[in-house]
């Protein structure tokens, strides 16, 4: 009933395109990505307490949520395009909220609307969040640890962009092949997929621009809990 209402499409690795024992691979990619989450959750624990962890990430997941199911996504190729806002979520809330925000907007995605997404939520996982990390390793050597998010480029944002959307289409193509081979009609789906990603690229490092100018005008705020506390100050550890 949910999925009629809503026109929900399956996002990311569709149903069939990899199946029976190759899936097993998922579950140890996975492994890994939760393992990044879970490190990524301890330190901003010791760092920022349990508070802002939950804050952030149940805002995170909402913002997740609403991207995936309410904003404009249309399959192309592969996939599905849409607006994820890996980058922009990483800048406003850390590593750690943002993981679990996509992890947990996918099982809720998976749980409520689309179940027959569900075998696929291992790669979906995989697909989100070691592009995610491998981002925030990226920011780390593009932006000085003095540099307060808020003060970015528009250049240091579109980098991060292109490291995050650019994983989540390297990860999409090779399930692809993983899954169905290296064929011709697999590698024109990746490269319709990939071209449209393009566009979803300058979009998001414009919306991230704009957002962090935005950002700017609360520095004055004192709680900013729910906020990376990367967003407005200098901090020596990247969130």
């Amino acid at each position: 009933m949910f999925q009629l209402l809503l026109g929900v499409r399956i996002m990311h690795i569709e149903p069939g395109v990899v199946d029976g024992a190759k899936i097993l691979l998922s579950i140890g990619t996975a492994s890994v990505a939760f393992t990044l989450t879970a490190k990524a959750a301890i330190e901003m624990l010791r760092s920022d307490g349990l508070s802002a962890l939950v804050t952030r990430s149940i805002i995170a997941t909402f913002l997740v949520f609403c991207s995936f199911e309410v904003l404009w996504h249309h399959p192309v190729g592969v996939s599905e395009v849409h607006l994820i806002m890996g980058s922009t979520l990483f800048l406003l809330f850390g590593a750690a909220p943002t993981a679990l925000g996509l992890a947990l907007g996918l099982l809720i995605q998976g749980v409520f609307f689309a179940p027959t997404d569900l075998p696929q939520l291992g790669m979906n996982l995989t697909s989100l969040l070691l592009p995610l990390f491998a981002m925030g390793a990226i920011a780390k050597r593009v932006i000085a640890p003095s540099t307060p998010y808020v003060d970015l480029t528009y250049r240091q944002t579109l980098k991060l962009s292109l490291a995050f959307q650019g994983g989540v289409v390297a990860w999409v193509a090779f399930w692809s092949v993983y899954g169905q081979g290296l064929s011709i009609p697999t590698m024109a789906s990746i490269l319709s997929f990939g071209s449209a990603y393009a566009g979803v690229i300058v979009l998001e490092s414009c919306l991230d621009v704009c957002l962090l100018a935005g950002a700017k005008r609360i520095r004055q705020v004192q709680d900013v809990n729910f906020f990376n506390s990367r967003l407005l100050s200098a901090r020596p550890r990247l969130g």
